[in-house]
């Protein structure tokens, strides 16, 4: 099982020696440096100033990504005692200062200025698209798409740093760039104006011309047409996608323009995007190049959060706890800003504990893990089913359990009423009538958690489960029997003592 004492021989990142020769047109030896021409021969230009140079790209030897910043006298204590093979020393959750420091290496916000693991593949396919565009001075457009916490914005940021210390490498005139967050326009038109605003010697036109329409012309006329290349990152492009499809449509064809100079990058959560809005790109002849960002696996989490602590010289979680919540996470979304915040929760627990606990606790455990990812995870549902009165609680294991055992998608009054029957006597709690169940499940119909239907006998009456069945299992788990009386304890250990199913089991 991984620790955290073996956490470098986890994270690696694929470093590539610097280039010495690189395939440039002639546009572009002409800003080369002197003294720093290219040597090998020139590459074969694009053809077709719209279509992704990917494919175009030279066989240059690319620089390294991510460069490792100097190693602090921290991280090398770190490594000669990983080396050494001596066990790390413990930290003081005590010390405000190691507490603090805990804290911010876990922050979303803290961003790693070491390199990024786990994203190689995806920042050497952005990295090469990029440097095939500014090597050929042709336009492109790349869309990168994958769920929430998938380090899609982090990546292309670090590929955007790597691709000015190439520039400057190889001599060649170091791209613009521009980032846009489409969540702060106020119009997505004003997206065209920002683009506008950072092109230099343009010619300022009419006011009754729109900023779409200046840049057309801009990019249709040799003369006006900047000699710069333009990193345009275009991030949350969902916020497009929903209020104005035409926008980005129009947004992508501005790479079509015969001396167009904008390299788009756009950053989306719609993995669909490609499938709903391709065939068009593909027929304005815009088509870009796309890069998928798949959720993070249990591994990758897990190397993540050591990758992070590696600054600290001292152990914080227990292996076991790590794991936990690198299972976890990856099992429900794959999102690392949530294992992040999990971590920085089950931290917050420990401290919470040592405030009123005279108990040494030197690291995060198991224990701690497990309250964390329960309020990350806890759905609001659940709250609610334990604020039931224990005989509506019944209810709804009985329903979850006719759903669970007979495959059935609904069941009648009658049938939910004999399954409810037969847990109140597994339980030793005495039923109510029908008349008072028929009541129950009406106020349970109101609250949302079932569906009831017509029928002139009640008996007959169909009943339908309106909320996740995980819900009612999840709410009767163990970290949930604190709060419960006697009785509801003894219901709740109905699904306890069965592996933690979903459903409790009835009396056999």
């Amino acid at each position: 099982m991984p620790t955290l004492r073996s956490a470098t021989a986890s994270a690696s990142s694929a470093a590539t020696p610097s280039p010495t020769a690189a395939s440039t047109p002639r546009s572009v030896k002409r800003r080369l440096t002197p003294g720093r021409a290219a040597e090998s021969p020139a590459a074969s230009r694009h053809t077709s100033p719209h279509r992704s140079p990917h494919a175009g790209a030279g066989t240059a030897c690319t620089p390294k990504l991510l460069s490792a910043s100097p190693k602090s006298s921290r991280k090398r204590l770190y490594g000669d005692l990983v080396a050494a093979g001596k066990p790390l020393p413990k930290w003081n959750p005590q010390d405000p200062a190691q507490m603090r420091a805990v804290k911010e290496a876990l922050h979303v916000a803290t961003v790693p200025s070491r390199e990024l693991v786990c994203r190689d593949d995806e920042q050497r396919r952005v990295f090469d698209f990029c440097k095939a565009c500014v090597e050929q001075e042709k336009a492109g457009s790349l869309y990168i798409c994958g769920c929430p916490g998938t380090g899609k914005t982090l990546s292309v940021n670090k590929v955007k740093e790597s691709l000015v210390r190439w520039a400057d490498e190889m001599g060649i005139e170091t791209p613009d760039s521009l980032a846009i967050n489409c969540t702060n326009l106020s119009n997505t038109s004003e997206i065209f104006s920002k683009i506008l605003g950072q092109f230099q010697n343009r010619k300022k036109g009419s006011s009754k011309v729109s900023p779409l329409q200046q840049l057309q012309g801009m990019f249709s006329n040799k003369e006006t047409a900047p000699k710069r290349m333009m990193l345009v990152i275009v991030d949350e492009m969902d916020y497009l996608i929903t209020r104005d499809r035409a926008m980005l449509h129009d947004l992508f064809m501005l790479t079509t323009c015969p001396y167009s100079t904008c390299i788009l990058i756009g950053i989306a959560n719609a993995i669909d995007l490609t499938d709903r809005f391709l065939p068009k790109l593909e027929s304005l002849n815009c088509k870009p190049l796309v890069v998928t960002f798949r959720a993070y696996s249990k591994d990758q989490i897990s190397d993540i959060i050591k990758h992070r602590l590696k600054v600290l010289e001292y152990d914080v979680f227990e292996p076991l706890a790590l794991e936990f919540c690198a299972r976890k996470v990856a099992a429900a979304t794959g999102d690392m800003r949530k294992a992040l915040g999990v971590c920085r929760s089950a931290v917050e627990v420990l401290e919470a504990r040592l405030q009123v606990s005279d108990e040494e606790l030197g690291t995060v455990t198991f224990d701690h893990m497990d309250i964390a990812l329960s309020k990350a995870f806890k759905s609001p549902v659940v709250d609610s089913i334990l604020c039931l009165p224990q005989h509506q609680q019944m209810v709804l294991c009985a329903l979850a359990n006719t759903y669970q055992h007979c495959k059935k998608k609904a069941t009648t009054l009658g049938e939910l009423n004999k399954s409810y029957i037969k847990i109140c006597r597994s339980t030793q709690v005495p039923a109510v009538g029908m008349l008072e169940f028929s009541n129950m499940c009406v106020v349970l119909s109101d609250q949302g958690f079932m569906k009831l239907g017509q029928s002139k006998e009640d008996k007959l009456r169909r009943v339908t489960l309106q909320i996740d069945i995980s819900d009612i299992g999840f709410a009767f788990k163990k970290p949930f029997l604190s709060k419960m009386p006697g009785e509801d304890k003894m219901l709740a250990r109905l699904i306890v003592t069965n592996n933690y199913s979903p459903v409790c089991t009835t009396a056999r």
